[in-house]
């Protein structure tokens, strides 16, 4: 419960001041947020919680995205590759849906999301970790599935027959948002000025990139209008060059 989260969190010294100041992020990763979530009474102190709770997950997946992009571009950069590598750049494809090994598009796609972006919309899609969706089905994004695996809305267009797609731990949730906003053809824009940014040596911010995810909502430019003011209302762009704390010095946590 959230009690048992606070707790943690002040024992591990995991705050956000420091986090600010510079400090690394711990490695402490939950695989569901605390139900009871909603029960904080003060909303800085519940919104606080929640970054603290999402920034790991986000963080870890965008550093296994560099360290694969890292891999890749070493790849590219030999004359002869041997059979793993090979193997290992067919399958890196198929994860960001590639056809035709179209190698100039894998460098597109296979890049971080900006953490002040992946915490606004986890914060705008959950409702700051206190939706259904998110409660029970670990549902931090949103993201819409035709199948059987998922959670009904309780309000819906009847002429819409999708589901809110549910995952086993949040961890997953935040993997197939940003496989979302790697692959979806409604992000390409978001994908080509976060290219620009590369190629200019700047870094990848989320004031930088928001204005292009006007296709994540029916809202349009209205919902990115309301992800700029969570961004700038709550001073996410500060978490925009965070890191994790290195493994070596302290172990992870997993709860």
């Amino acid at each position: 419960d959230t009690k048992i989260t606070l707790n943690l969190f002040e024992d591990l010294e995991y705050n956000l001041k420091n986090i600010r100041s510079g400090s690394h992020v711990k490695r402490v990763y939950l695989r569901q947020l605390p139900k009871d979530l909603k029960k904080i009474k003060s909303t800085q102190k519940k919104k606080d919680t929640f970054i603290k709770i999402v920034m790991p997950l986000i963080l870890d997946e965008n550093s296994k995205i560099l360290e694969n992009r890292k891999k890749l571009f070493k790849i590219l950069s030999k004359q002869h590759n041997s059979r793993g590598e090979r193997v290992w750049l067919k399958r890196r494809f198929e994860d960001y849906e590639i056809k035709n090994e179209d190698v100039t598009e894998l460098k597109l796609r296979m890049d971080i999301i900006p953490v002040s972006i992946a915490i606004a919309q986890a914060a705008k899609e959950s409702g700051w970790g206190t939706s259904r969706f998110a409660l029970e089905g670990n549902a931090m994004y949103g993201q819409w599935t035709y199948g059987d695996e998922g959670i009904e809305p309780s309000q819906k267009d009847n002429s819409k027959d999708h589901k809110i797609l549910k995952f086993p731990m949040l961890q997953s949730s935040v993997k197939a948002y940003m496989k979302n906003l790697n692959t979806h053809r409604g992000y390409k824009e978001f994908r080509s000025e976060r290219a620009e940014l590369r190629k200019k040596n700047k870094n990848i911010s989320g004031v930088n990139l928001v204005g292009y995810l006007y296709n994540y909502a029916q809202t349009g430019t209205e919902y990115v209008k309301t992800l700029k003011k969570i961004i700038e209302q709550n001073n996410l762009t500060d978490f925009d060059s965070s890191v994790l704390m290195n493994s070596g010095r302290s172990s992870s946590l997993t709860l």
